[in-house]
């Protein structure tokens, strides 16, 4: 029989691991780090028969913890840079959907870099119907991470994301199409894109496939984009009339 991690225990954890991160706001009854790597054992165990392999990991990922609440303190910095409705910091803390992503993708894509199966997917995929936001624990996600509003964001297995990065509702940073191999079976290859640092994706655009967004872009709403864009562009609709399909996309350089 196939041992199957705890939906409720993996909740617990998310739960300890946001009152490490944010004691002042969800202070714990009891000492959360003792606790947090006693839990994360047992769930660890469901899927790692080496029970030495399970400790090893256990211990790293409990190490990992400061840089975990340093870069999700440094979201909460960008949700309140980045959002002229942000009234205080627990504004964002108690209310902001990407706060409550963040706190499941940050550690599950730790716990995906450590090699553990099954668990850093369950836990993106508890964001996700909490939030509506859709993402791969092993996506990539620099410094200052910014959605706003969240609803629909979509971000692939391999995509790369830099820092200061802000998405708007409805953004998808997916796949193009996919490669196959001799058996007919999809390859998993890089296939989603590249954002570099600084730059702002506006609600419903479609950024598809392996391509690069340079710095300090701005893609518009409703945008399609399968081509690469250089550093310093803007991405804006052409007017519809005479357009030919596919063909409706303008970049524009601010250099």
């Amino acid at each position: 029989m196939y041992n199957v991690p705890s939906h409720n225990e993996l909740q617990k954890i998310v739960e300890l691991i946001r009152s490490i991160i944010f004691p002042d706001f969800f202070p714990a009854t009891t000492q959360p780090e003792p606790l947090l790597k006693a839990m994360m054992l047992i769930q660890l165990s469901t899927v790692i028969d080496d029970a030495e392999e399970a400790k090893r990991i256990t211990k790293e990922f409990c190490q990992s913890m400061p840089r975990i609440r340093a870069l999700i303190e440094m979201d909460v910095d960008a949700a309140m840079h980045n959002d002229p409705a942000v009234a205080s910091r627990a504004e964002v803390v108690y209310c902001y959907p990407l706060i409550r992503v963040m706190l499941h993708y940050r550690p599950a894509h730790c716990l995906y870099q450590l090699g553990v199966p099954l668990i850093p997917r369950m836990l993106t995929e508890m964001a996700h119907s909490e939030t509506g936001i859709d993402i791969h624990p092993a996506a990539q996600i620099g410094d200052h991470f910014c959605i706003d509003h969240g609803t629909g964001v979509v971000i692939g297995e391999t995509a790369i994301i830099g820092s200061h990065v802000v998405l708007y509702q409805g953004v998808t940073l997916g796949a193009k199409n996919f490669q196959y191999d001799e058996e007919g079976k999809p390859m998993n290859v890089p296939r989603h894109p590249i954002i570099e640092d600084n730059v702002t994706i506006y609600s419903n655009a479609s950024v598809l496939g392996r391509i690069r967004i340079g710095h300090d872009t701005i893609v518009g709403g409703n945008i399609w984009l399968t081509h690469d864009v250089p550093p310093h562009s803007r991405v804006v609709q052409r007017p519809c009339d005479g357009i030919p399909p596919h063909n409706n996309v303008d970049v524009l350089n601010d250099k």
